[in-house]
């Protein structure tokens, strides 16, 4: 696999855009950092801000563990809005898809997350969540590899 986001540790810029229901696209700009520890584990810790509106930011802490041949993977993830969450994701060739749950939510709130790679310092994302079976808001943004 030759993904260099999540399989690698690095710091990444995040810029796109950011929709809910029956609201205007709101820019958000961002920041992620991926560690990795020797035992396989690695901490991806996300911030995104709403550059052009009083929006609060959201933070994401994603723990999860993955050995050098496996192609899935399960996840924990504190989560600003959503709470704490659970999540599993697959690794494909030209993609990384993440699927997640919030725990104990009388809401049913989910979401999915989907990295595909463009080259080695870039890769679009898009994103959703649902409540239910209705989907609330969704991201679409750039993530750019910083030297």
């Amino acid at each position: 696999m030759s993904h260099t986001f999540l399989l690698e540790a690095g710091r990444w810029n995040i810029e796109g855009q950011w929709l809910e229901r029956n609201q205007p696209p709101l820019a958000v700009k961002g920041k992620s950092m991926v560690a990795w520890n020797q035992e396989n584990w690695f901490t991806m810790v996300t911030k995104l801000v709403f550059p052009d509106s009083e929006r609060p930011g959201i933070s994401f802490q994603y723990r999860g563990r993955l050995s050098g041949e496996e192609r899935q993977y399960t996840y924990v993830l504190q989560h600003s809005q959503l709470g704490r969450v659970e999540g599993e994701g697959w690794i494909s060739t030209q993609s990384i898809i993440q699927r997640y749950w919030v725990l104990g939510d009388r809401q049913r709130r989910s979401g999915f997350e989907t990295f595909n790679r463009l080259n080695d310092d870039e890769y679009h994302f898009a994103s959703g969540i649902l409540a239910g079976h209705y989907l609330t808001s969704a991201m679409e943004a750039r993530f750019q590899r910083q030297s």
